[in-house]
């Protein structure tokens, strides 16, 4: 996982929280690992953060205890720290924020609600227990539901005062199967590796996580000041593959009533654009 203050670039100061070998030593599988990685970012930056890159990720390994461990990481392991951060992320004035989803959240049927539900409520017990008649398969379900939650965490948080109006932007992206320590850990893995590599990539190939930093480097810039609230897949066309006439789809009749109260809602409006 790498949280950092800026990019990583000449200048830019670099904070990076891992369970090894990192700047800030901390487990995010546990809220003692949380709050201790959280305070000491706070206070190894001053304070002042001009932006994070949440990419705590566990994949969906057939081992004991997995689904309460991506419960945990993926999912609390990025809200209980941006909670933590968001008053920082402020005080540094138009801060970018990018947390990784994941284009498991729409091209993995099935994925109980009650176990997205039970996360949104922060109840990683509840949505573990929502995953075990899936058996085997719970793993899967898991890291799909931990990727939803916080996916619809990050565009229900990114449009309140307290983030937007905060001039914080916050983001997510949204990766396929690129060349990661994850990916490498599921292709380790008999079962697995014959799902991935049959799994549909219109473009060919597994993707490089140096593309997925040229991606991160340009939200956490000036240039994605009017970028709120958005999932960016970058997964060389699978979901568009499963999903081409999905989204984006018009508001529904039944949800005029709704739509039309939030049209009316008042929101912050700055002059001069964004800010």
């Amino acid at each position: 996982m790498r949280l950092c203050t800026s990019c990583a670039t000449p200048g830019h100061s670099v904070i990076g929280v891992d369970i090894r070998q990192a700047d800030v030593v901390a487990d995010l599988s546990t809220p003692e690992g949380r709050c201790a990685a959280a305070n000491r970012v706070l206070l190894m930056a001053g304070g002042k953060l001009d932006g994070a890159v949440l990419a705590a990720g566990l994949g969906p390994a057939p081992v004991v205890d997995r689904p309460r461990l991506i419960a945990q990481v993926n999912y609390l392991g990025v809200v209980d720290l941006l909670d933590t951060w968001r008053p920082a992320l402020a005080a540094a004035n138009r801060a970018k924020v990018v947390v990784f989803a994941s284009n498991s959240t729409t091209t993995t049927p099935a994925v109980p609600r009650r176990a997205v539900r039970a996360l949104l409520a922060h109840d990683a017990d509840k949505a573990v227990r929502s995953v075990r008649l899936f058996g085997g398969t719970a793993p899967v379900m898991m890291y799909a539901a931990s990727k939803l939650a916080v996916s619809r965490w990050v565009r229900r948080q990114a449009v309140n005062n307290e983030w937007a109006g905060a001039s914080i932007r916050l983001n997510a992206l949204a990766p396929g199967a690129i060349m990661t320590p994850l990916l490498e850990e599921q292709l380790s893995t008999p079962r697995q590796a014959k799902a991935i590599r049959s799994f549909p990539i219109p473009i060919g190939g597994f993707g490089d996580a140096g593309q997925l930093a040229d991606w991160v480097l340009f939200m956490l810039s000036d240039a994605a000041d009017f970028l709120c609230g958005s999932i960016v897949f970058v997964d060389g066309g699978s979901d568009a593959y499963f999903r081409a006439d999905d989204w984006p789809k018009p508001v529904p009749t039944h949800r005029l009533p709704a739509f039309l109260k939030r049209f009316k809602a008042t929101l912050p409006r700055p002059e001069g654009g964004s800010r």
